[in-house]
């Protein structure tokens, strides 16, 4: 299933260089605002040490891992959900995204200029979390003129209850809130999917800070900590120019070297893949053959039939069992046949809930 994260935050705060060291393609990363226009998008691997420990064993043909796709969009600006600084193309580029990258500049440097003049996190965060609510305000209010006068009729009660979720939102959003906020049932999501919030979104804040404070963080992330510390959002710790030098190293072993001399255990990209991962409530299974040793990723608590419709909607359709065998499993035994053997590969049916690293065969007759 593809997976779209928009890096998003005010111009000069880092965002081009992460994506740089996220992505193979390479934006141009420039001291001045607005240097990317359209938003360049860059397809990465999802790092998974399980994988390769499953293709070690079998010694597949192909290793294919699940993948993210990034999106770099130009920096917001106060006035955005006006039109300032070619924010109505902007903010259309999020709303395409699956969760936000919000990067936050928690770093000094006299040579990095600054679009406001000063580094101050928080109040980065709130400008361009106004200009997200208010283009969300504008979307509920133009939906609710629509229905307003049949739900105060009562007579149609989806228009009723239409009316009611937007105007939950409306009233979370004129608090200087986001969306996520207005804490909606499940039953309620359907009536305003059509609008794709922008403050709905999951978010992470990814705090853009110096070496000197890449495993520990600083004042400013401190302050950024304390101010979302109600939003349930991810906070991650990353120097994104460190980690665009990690990324230009050609072997794993230069790259290992380099962790080690800034005492690091991974790189911080990696963090962020699987933070993503976390924030979206996904999960990952595995198929592996001789053919193909291959991830797959599924939202947390799909069944087996929807797990197999991520592979082709006609397992799916024609879902028969799924055999399972749990990664630890799989690798502690060394092979299927094991596992087979002493009673480790389980015959699973449509009531199944996927367990996160089980590796699966599906059959199935359409």
């Amino acid at each position: 299933m593809a997976l779209k994260c928009g890096i998003v935050g005010l111009p000069n705060v880092g965002k081009s260089t992460l994506f740089n060291c996220l992505s193979n393609a390479k934006a141009q990363a420039a001291n001045f605002p607005f240097c990317t226009i359209d938003p360049n998008v860059g397809t990465i691997t999802v790092p998974d040490e399980r994988l390769n420990k499953l293709a070690d064993m079998v010694k597949p043909q192909n290793i294919v891992p699940t993948t993210v796709e990034i999106v770099d969009i130009a920096g917001l600006v106060k006035g955005a959900s006006k039109g300032e600084g070619l924010g109505n193309k902007f903010l259309g580029n999020i709303r395409e995204c699956n969760a936000l990258l919000h990067v936050l500049r928690c770093f000094d440097d006299p040579n990095v200029i600054h679009v406001d003049g000063n580094v101050n996190p928080v109040r980065d965060k709130e400008i361009i979390d106004t200009e997200l609510q208010l283009k969300d305000l504008e979307s509920v209010e133009a939906k609710m003129k629509k229905f307003e006068k049949l739900a105060k009729t009562g007579t149609d009660k989806e228009a009723v209850r239409t009316f009611t979720t937007l105007t939950k939102i409306k009233n979370v959003l004129e608090s200087g809130q986001s969306a996520r906020g207005a804490a909606l049932e499940e039953n309620e999501l359907p009536y305003i999917a059509d609008l794709h919030l922008l403050t709905i979104k999951p978010v992470m804040y990814v705090c853009n800070v110096d070496e000197a404070s890449a495993k520990s963080g600083n004042k400013y992330v401190d302050v950024v900590k304390e101010a979302v510390k109600n939003e349930n959002a991810e906070i991650l710790i990353i120097t994104a120019q460190m980690e665009s030098e990690i990324a230009s190293l050609e072997t794993y072993d230069e790259k290992q070297m380099f962790l080690a001399e800034m005492g690091l255990d991974e790189p911080g990209v990696n963090k962020l893949i699987k933070s993503a991962y976390k924030l979206l409530d996904l999960q990952t299974y595995f198929t592996a053959g001789v053919k193909e040793v291959r991830a797959w990723t599924i939202n947390r608590g799909f069944k087996a039939p929807q797990a197999a419709g991520v592979i082709h909607t006609d397992f799916e359709k024609g879902f028969i069992k799924a055999e399972v065998m749990s990664y630890n499993d799989f690798t502690t035994l060394g092979s299927e046949a094991a596992c087979r053997e002493v009673g480790k590969l389980r015959i699973e049916g449509k009531e199944y809930i996927v367990n996160d690293g089980d590796v699966m065969h599906f059959r199935f007759n359409v």
